[in-house]
């Protein structure tokens, strides 16, 4: 690992799996439901990770492709990307934009791997391709963050064979409980018939808009219905964390002290000590 002093045993963030140490905690950022904060989260969370000195690979999993481009990568002119990957064109190393940001390499999306879910028709073990690729890296970071596609497909499936934990944003509005107990259902199945070590890292509030009553019943509904961790930070809704994309820039870097960026690094850091309770 790279490390710039040797490293405290509880700053590994080690995971016991049938007796063997692996390195590095892989969390899926999932909700089928689109427009929740999904790949805003994903982007701000791996760089907020970075940004406490953890080594991170983020994975976009998603054809749109929004987590690269955030970023700050090119998604049409890199040369690999996940979906050669999954077709077995190309080995991770080969694949992954090492220092897009420093501490945090990009395993890259784009448009081609809507692809990837026809091509993998009658593949045997389809559900563990990405998990066998990852697991070559694993002890190369800290941190795995995984963006997953707004639906429950293939990709999907894949993200969660390979992860340890799903993280749930949910949107503060009327609708946010809406599709949540399908995911919570997937979560469940793939548990129990793909990756028995799977569980449910929490969920985290995302466009919390203070000025409106709807936000905090919301917050309230949800503590009331699920019994889930949820993250005590709470994503506001920020307009420097919409115009943050378009820059190739995650929020810490384009504006650090925005209400945004304090939310995610402050995520991060419970994120962070969740690992080493």
């Amino acid at each position: 690992m790279h490390r710039t002093k040797e490293a405290e045993p509880h700053e590994l963030h080690c995971e016991y799996k049938k007796g063997i140490i692996i390195m590095g905690r892989i969390i899926a950022v999932a909700n089928q439901k689109g427009g929740v904060g999904k790949t805003t989260t994903s982007i701000n969370l791996s760089s907020c990770l970075a940004a406490h000195g953890k080594k991170v690979l983020s994975i976009d999993m998603d054809p749109q492709g929004n987590m690269t481009s955030g970023l700050g990568i090119d998604k049409n002119s890199v040369e690999y990307t996940i979906y050669d990957l999954i077709l077995g064109q190309a080995g991770i190393e080969d694949v992954i934009c090492k220092d897009a940001i420093e501490n945090l390499d990009v395993l890259p999306a784009n448009v081609d791997l809507s692809a990837a879910e026809i091509e993998l028709i009658g593949v045997e073990n389809k559900e563990f391709i990405v998990h066998e690729e990852v697991e070559k890296v694993r002890d190369n970071y800290d941190f795995i963050i995984i963006d997953c596609p707004p639906s429950l497909n293939t990709l999907t499936i894949n993200a969660m064979t390979t992860a340890d934990t799903v993280l749930v944003p949910i949107q503060c509005e009327y609708y946010a409980l809406e599709g949540l107990s399908q995911l919570i259902h997937t979560i469940d199945l793939v548990k129990e018939r793909l990756n028995p070590n799977l569980e449910i890292e929490g969920v985290v509030f995302t466009m919390y808009d203070a000025r409106t009553n709807l936000s905090l019943q919301v917050v309230e509904n949800v503590k009331d219905n699920l019994n889930q961790t949820i993250y005590k930070t709470i994503i506001p809704r920020n307009i420097r964390l919409a115009e943050a994309p378009s820059y190739g820039l995650p929020i810490n870097l384009y504006d650090p002290k925005s209400t945004g960026a304090e939310s995610y690094m402050l995520l991060a850091e419970e994120v962070i000590n969740k690992g080493e309770e």
